[in-house]
């Protein structure tokens, strides 16, 4: 996917509004200059922001539930703000982002105040460990840990209709393969949209 097809993908797909897009184009400024300070994406992908980290952030949207105000996204892992910061400026989620290192929380929190998504959008400068129970909504990891560790970790925020949204690249199949045969039965894979051999674990309960 080219970067013009990525954001032709993007219009099409969520109608985005000319202050949505202007958030998104903030957020990818706002990265690159930050890129020159510390290293939150991979040098081989910052010339395909677009597609290989907007697009692959926004298409979790096709399998979440409707995004009505008080819904809660919990994010494990946010980092550079993949998917977290994407999700809470293309939908109408309460967005809550965990990211432990705090180079990355403050930067996440730069992105925010600078572009006005502070009503629906928090960071929870903590481990996943540490930060108290709630009801999730929508949980979603881009690259957090294995899908065993990962579920055993966050399956105290999750209820039974809690989608989970897990982007695992080439590995999607085999990491499901490793889970006891009730908890595979909770997911399903879905192909990427940015890249034909990578899997999106979709899950519920």
């Amino acid at each position: 996917m080219t970067e013009d097809e990525a954001q032709a993908w993007l219009r099409a797909e969520y109608d985005v509004s000319r202050e949505t897009w202007q958030r998104l184009e903030l957020f990818i400024a706002l990265l690159r200059d930050e890129m020159q300070r510390q290293n939150l994406i991979s040098k081989a992908s910052a010339d395909s922001l677009w597609g290989r980290h907007i697009v692959d952030s926004a298409q979790l949207l096709r399998y979440a539930p409707k995004p009505e105000a008080g819904k809660v996204w919990l994010d494990l892992g946010t980092g550079a703000g993949f998917p977290g910061i994407v999700i809470a400026i293309l939908g109408n989620y309460q967005v809550q982002m965990v990211e432990s290192r705090k180079r990355r929380c403050e930067f996440l929190n730069h992105v925010i105040d600078q572009t006005g998504i502070g009503d629906h959008a928090m960071v929870l400068a903590d481990r996943l460990e540490n930060i108290e129970c709630f009801s999730a909504d929508v949980i979603s990891a881009r690259a957090f840990a294995p899908l065993d560790r990962l579920i055993a970790l966050s399956h105290r925020f999750s209820t039974k209709n809690t989608v989970w949204l897990l982007p695992k690249g080439k590995n999607a199949v085999r990491e499901l393969k490793g889970l006891s045969p009730k908890r595979q039965k909770m997911f399903h894979v879905e192909h990427s949209l940015t890249d034909p051999d990578a899997g999106i674990l979709v899950g519920k309960g």
